[in-house]
């Protein structure tokens, strides 16, 4: 038996042989495509390739790629586990022809692989093409030797012309094509009919490999035309393969599942491993350790919300096996051996993702057995259909997503509103939108943003210029073709020096002038991601389109935030070398007052950590290294060293920063000449922004060193109060401290004598109420620990009481009372104290023996006090 290791690698050697580069896997996470929230297939990071925007340097290719169905518009978490084949993680095998060999090539080679190298039955194997591709269907029976019956013609099936699950296209225009799939029989014992027959959904006939031929161009008008170079792009699921090599017949039975599932028993305690719970697990933790890997946390929104929903379904089918402790993130180590010498960064990252996933573990569970009791509480009261609002409230109020609310219902064999629970959302974001500050500026009309050139950036190397001439004005959102003095607008030009808000850099602010014009720029932020709006106000004159201004920045303002920048990332570099490489940006903030950076980490970082940070910055500063810009392609980039961020777009050519030896960034933003030029980096804060994020706050040039001067002064200032040096301000603290937690344990002593000898005449003040000893007084000069100290004491004394005690200090009241003896069961202290407190205004609890709570010191507490012994009469009877 092939194991799929073996099959993965002999794949990849065949197609090596055939004279093909081979393409390491893309992250899950689409490094160059906003459109996407995970990479979802295999030509994912070839697509520039195919649209000609990108030339890869190779003709043929070969890969393994990780791919991610579980979010947007590619979605099988629902599947998952109730389904022999569906997965939210899965990896694709792929060969790839740019313009090289086509469909004859393509073909003969999917048949040597499955029939000569891993030895499948001819006689098992059925293909289907496209209506019209009669040059496959001659391949296939002339070439392969495949009988006309075993060649089924796909039409298009999809309500359109080309749209058929034998037709390929990547959107609704562009690169397009037929493609041929190879299905295999498992046999007349399952049930299920040929591909295009009414019974095509069992599960006889499986698919596992597409072959597609992109060799047209779609037209706006859906005209087909023809490609001048022809390319191939295949797809065979790994998971599919393995399970008919092995002669299983689910994706769950082959060799690496089967570990998974064990080792999921085992930490589940669960004998049974055909439970279906077992096979969520499985799958869900390469789906969640490929996520953390490639950078991904969870959180409540976009992607880190897609992984925080994996991981909570998986804990939660754990739950339903009777596990209540964090298990989850165990499965790391099998999904380690299983799968970690075809992708080392699993092993590289270990900790950092059970780190990740034990923290998700800790929150869920503080939360689970809520959410669940309010999931029963709704199912109960629902029918069959649990509303709208009542999924939004498990989802606002206990975090959980709809999906495992529906994922619920379902075992129940009940539904869920979507509609409704849509509505409450799009309720929800309106409210938050209404509510706040801003807001969208950064918009423009789509027949304006048509009509203008992007904005061409000088600010480089200068922060002035001359001759910008005006294109576009906006006020309160709306173009319109002159403003005048007063008027707040947005002023679009064709070239500026002026940097627009990107990458966490701040817009730069300044003036743009003419003869008798004075626009006060104080924000310049992207419009539609290609138009630089210089936001502000003109303070004099008027300004029509067409016009010319100077443009003169706040050069002050944009040196510091230049310094806090390239300080920025001297701090990225020296995070990843002293906490490890698991530290990715999560999002930053340059502004001229300070820098902020978030990054991922799971611990608060130790004084010794920070410390050793701040050296290493410091020390490239000292080193004043050159800032060295490059201009490249984004695999040049990427060979070059260069630390592409997370969740960041860049273009085809990407500009690349380079500060000596220990930062390599792709950057767009504005940086120092030299490392020199930022003079001093200092930390100011470093503090836990959401789980698995910290956030550290820094300061530079002048910044630091009026930091440094603030703090001095501050020691100073310390030293003076206390009576010593600034070098010896700790050893003189220390005395203080000292000094004064003696003090305080003298104090405590000296209360519990007063309270003491209060309570030896306080007891013969008792009354007799019905042979229980009540007693009801104010003591003066004790807090609320002395109060409950004296109340003990005189339940001693008393035996058979029933104990009010108040004290009083700065117009407000302290309670406290207590039952013992036979008076428990006849009386109950939260009962009375709250009787006592309602009557100044306050509010108490406890239990059924002793309450305490407080209330305003009032008159009317000596008459609640005197009030005591009838209240305890009156519950005698």
């Amino acid at each position: 038996m092939k194991t799929t290791s073996e099959i993965r690698r002999e794949f990849l050697d065949f197609f090596r042989d055939k004279g093909h580069t081979i393409v390491p896997s893309a992250p899950l996470v689409p490094a160059n495509d906003p459109t996407l929230l995970f990479t979802n297939s295999g030509m994912v990071q070839f697509k520039n390739v195919f649209l000609g925007s990108e030339k890869p340097g190779y003709v043929r290719a070969a890969d393994v790629q990780r791919c991610l169905r579980a979010g947007g518009k590619h979605n099988d978490l629902d599947q998952v586990g109730y389904t022999a084949r569906h997965h939210t993680f899965f990896e694709m095998l792929g060969n790839w022809s740019f313009g090289d060999y086509f469909k004859k090539d393509a073909i003969a080679w999917a048949w040597e692989l499955l029939t000569q190298v891993w030895k499948l039955p001819p006689e098992r194997l059925v293909v289907t093409i496209y209506q019209t591709d009669d040059e496959a269907f001659d391949i296939w029976h002339n070439d392969i030797g495949l009988p006309p019956e075993r060649i089924i013609r796909i039409g298009d099936n999809k309500g359109a012309p080309f749209a058929s699950d034998n037709f390929w296209q990547m959107a609704d225009t562009g690169p397009c094509g037929p493609c041929t799939e190879i299905f295999y029989d498992h046999g007349d014992h399952i049930a299920g009919g040929l591909p295009g027959s009414p019974d095509e959904d069992g599960d006889r006939y499986i698919e596992i490999w597409n072959n597609v031929f992109m060799q047209f161009d779609r037209q706006p008008d859906g005209t087909l035309v023809p490609l001048p170079a022809p390319c191939v792009d295949t797809g065979m699921g790994l998971e599919r393969l393995a399970a008919v090599l092995q002669g299983v017949h689910g994706n769950y039975e082959i060799d690496l599942f089967r570990h998974l599932v064990a080792k999921a028993g085992e930490f589940t305690s669960t004998a049974d491993l055909d439970n279906k719970s077992l096979r969520v697990i499985a799958d869900h933790i390469r789906a969640c350790s490929f996520l953390i890997v490639d950078g991904v946390l969870p959180s409540n929104e976009g992607r880190g919300y897609v992984l925080r929903r994996i991981i909570r379904r998986a804990l939660r089918h754990g739950w339903m096996l009777g596990q209540k402790q964090p298990f989850f993130h165990r499965m790391v180590e099998p999904l380690i051996e299983a799968m970690g010498d075809a992708y080392p960064e699993l092993t590289q990252k270990r900790e950092f993702v059970e780190r990740a996933l034990l923290a998700e573990e800790e929150r869920f569970a503080e939360t689970l057995d809520a959410g669940m009791r309010i999931f029963d509480e709704v199912a109960a009261r629902s029918g069959e259909v649990i509303p709208g609002v009542d999924a939004f409230r498990l989802y606002d109020t206990y975090g959980f997503p709809v999906d495992l609310t529906a994922d619920i219902a379902r075992e129940r064999g009940l539904t869920v509103d979507m509609a409704g629970f849509d509505e409450a959302m799009a309720r929800q974001r309106e409210t938050a939108r209404a509510s706040g500050k801003f807001a969208n500026a950064t918009t423009l009309p789509a027949e304006l943003a048509a009509q203008l050139p992007p904005t061409q950036f000088l600010g480089y190397d200068r922060i002035r210029e001359e001759g910008l001439q005006v294109l576009a004005l906006l006020r309160d959102g709306r173009p319109v073709a002159r403003i005048e003095a007063g008027d707040d607008a947005v002023v679009i030009l064709d070239r500026t020096p002026f940097y627009a808000e990107s990458g966490g850099q701040v817009g730069d602010a300044g003036e743009l002038d003419g003869l008798d014009t004075r626009f006060a720029v104080r924000d310049t932020l992207k419009f539609a991601g290609q138009f630089h709006g210089h936001i502000g106000r003109l303070e004099a004159g008027a300004l029509s389109l067409g016009d010319r201004v100077h443009g003169d920045i706040d050069d002050r303002r944009r040196a510091a935030i230049v310094l806090n920048h390239s300080a920025t990332h001297l701090l990225h570099a020296a995070l990843r070398d002293v906490l490890g490489t698991h530290v990715v940006q999560k999002g930053s903030l340059v502004a001229p007052e300070r820098l902020r950076f978030d990054f991922a980490h799971f611990q608060p970082m130790t004084d010794a950590e920070l410390a050793e940070v701040e050296r290493r910055v410091n020390e490239e500063v000292r080193a004043n290294h050159g800032a060295e810009v490059h201009h490249m392609d984004m695999q040049q980039a990427l060979d070059f060293g260069a630390l592409a961020l997370f969740g960041e777009k860049y273009g085809d050519q990407v500009r690349v920063l380079r500060l000596g030896g220990a930062s390599t960034e792709l950057c767009g933003g504005t940086h120092v000449s030299r490392t020199g030029d930022i003079g001093l980096f200092k930390i100011v804060s470093e503090g836990g922004v959401s789980a698995g994020v910290r956030r550290i706050e820094a300061v530079t040039g002048q910044g630091a060193l009026d930091h440094v001067a603030s703090a001095e002064a501050r020691l100073r200032e310390a030293a003076h109060l206390v009576g010593a040096s600034p070098g010896d301000v700790a050893d003189k603290l220390r005395s203080v401290l000292d000094r004064q937690k003696k003090l305080e344990r003298e104090l405590e002593a000296l209360k519990a004598k007063a309270a003491s000898g209060a309570t030896s005449s306080l007891a013969d003040s008792a009354v007799d109420v019905g042979g229980m000893r009540v007693l009801a007084a104010r003591i003066e000069g004790l807090d609320a620990k002395s109060l409950r100290d004296a109340l003990d004491r005189l339940k001693q004394q008393l035996g058979d009481a029933v104990v009010v005690l108040a004290g009083a200090s700065d117009g407000k009241a302290a309670l406290v009372a207590g039952v013992s003896g036979s008076a428990l069961g006849k009386v109950k202290a939260g009962e009375l104290l709250a009787h006592v407190a309602g009557q100044i205004n306050g509010k108490s609890g406890g239990r059924p023996d002793m309450a305490q709570g407080g209330g305003e010191d009032s008159p009317a507490l000596a008459r609640a006090l005197s009030d005591v012994p009838g209240w305890v009469r009156d519950r005698l009877g």
